[in-house]
């Protein structure tokens, strides 16, 4: 049975609704924005597939990887280079658009054509960093610090709803446990809800399997287990699910082994929405 309230706020990512109590929606896309046509591809199959579940979606892609292991390794196009892309996705597929933001600086320019500003896990308490895209307006997802308890999320979304925004959501991916490993509590789901006032929450399915570090210069992951985690996350109640995934995560310049091949991806979330019914159609 769900542990989420029956009712709470709902955030709106364009014409996407985010709330505990709904049917869960997606943010989906490649870790890293590599170029404007596989950006394109990657938006238009998931686009099919969710219009096909009626899963609402918010496509996600990183302009900057400011947090790679080594610095050798690639960071993405750019701020710059991302927006033209980002809005055309918006404009050809109807999508809203969530991107990382990194320093106070972006959250202006970046909220000029995104709906949703992320703020890294690493990056969380940064007061400066929550109160800049507070000031923009968009929704802004936080993700949950590997090293924070999920009651230390009041003060991060208190740090956004206090500056006037009360749009925010929170994420769960994942603590760290001994080295090069995350484990997901999923006690953490009603308990972030519970101290946000009812802020939804998500999951991130594919951070939680990650292996930071895990291969020396790069991370490390366990794609295998996505599904898994998933499952038992919709099975508590969220708001809703964020899931990394390319068409050859092997090949894949971020995150690799903990992305969702994109073929997976249809069955993967028929499955999780049979969950999600099952668990909010017990709490109603």
């Amino acid at each position: 049975m769900s542990q989420q309230p029956a009712t709470g706020p709902v955030v709106h990512a364009g014409a996407v609704a985010f709330a505990n109590h709904l049917p869960f929606a997606l943010i989906a896309g490649p870790c890293q924005l590599e170029s404007r046509e596989h950006a394109l591809t990657i938006a238009a199959a998931l686009k099919e597939m969710t219009e096909r579940l009626g899963i609402g979606l918010v496509f996600k892609s990183s302009f900057d990887k400011a947090n790679r292991t080594s610095g050798s390794t690639a960071r993405g196009i750019g701020l710059e280079g991302a927006l033209p892309i980002f809005s055309e996705i918006k404009e050809r597929f109807g999508l809203p658009v969530l991107t990382d933001v990194h320093e106070a600086s972006h959250c202006a320019a970046a909220a000029e054509v995104v709906d949703v500003l992320q703020i890294p896990a690493f990056l969380c308490r940064q007061t400066d960093l929550l109160l800049a895209a507070a000031a923009t307006g968009r929704v802004v997802n936080v993700k949950k610090g590997q090293f924070l308890a999920p009651w230390d999320m009041a003060h991060v979304a208190a740090k956004v709803t206090g500056a006037g925004n009360p749009n925010v959501m929170v994420t769960e991916r994942g603590a760290s446990f001994g080295y090069n490993t995350l484990v997901s509590d999923m006690r953490s789901l009603p308990v972030m809800a519970r101290v946000t006032h009812g802020a939804p929450v998500v999951f991130d399915a594919t951070h939680s399997v990650q292996q930071p570090g895990g291969q020396g210069a790069t991370s490390g992951g366990q794609r295998e287990f996505v599904p898994v985690l998933a499952r038992a996350a919709v099975a508590v109640g969220v708001a809703g699910l964020f899931i990394e995934t390319h068409q050859d995560p092997d090949s894949a310049p971020s995150d690799g082994p903990n992305m969702v091949p994109l073929a997976a991806m249809p069955a993967l979330l028929a499955r999780l929405q049979a969950f999600d019914r099952l668990a909010k159609d017990s709490a109603s």
